[in-house]
């Protein structure tokens, strides 16, 4: 409860800002995928893997995202038969948005903490969640 406690605030903190900065339609669960897009592009099989979510949730949000144009699908030079998906414009700036708002956010929490503890926050917050992500790492 703790952690989702800190979460929802930076999540509704974050998309309200990103709101105010032209990115009105833009939900957490596009915000999920949005943070594993670049310019080089990832299939949507690694987007699922690397999120945790089904290959038919991912297909569904990058519909969506196709959509509100931040990102598109492109054949993967490497095989024809896959697709790649890529960040547009758009999607290059929403990334850049929220990386400056999370900063900000960061900024306060730090200044709330200290820098010390907050890096060591930061450490421990890392160390738990990392092995969620990859069950390979330790």
């Amino acid at each position: 409860m703790l952690a989702a406690r800190l979460l929802w605030p930076v999540e509704e903190e974050l998309f309200a800002r990103l709101a105010e900065c032209g990115h009105a339609h833009v939900r957490p669960r596009h915000g999920a995928l949005l943070a594993y897009l670049d310019e080089t592009g990832v299939r949507p099989t690694e987007l699922a893997r690397i999120t945790g979510q089904h290959k038919q949730v991912v297909g569904r949000v990058l519909d969506e995202l196709e959509d509100l144009g931040y990102a598109e699908r492109r054949p993967d030079p490497s095989d024809r038969r896959s697709k790649l998906v890529v960040l547009t414009e758009r999607g290059r700036d929403e990334q850049a948005q929220a990386d400056r708002i999370l900063a900000d956010i960061e900024a306060r929490y730090e200044a709330k903490l200290g820098a010390e503890r907050y890096r060591e926050f930061r450490a421990l917050l890392r160390e738990l969640v990392q092995p969620a992500q990859d069950p390979h790492r330790s």
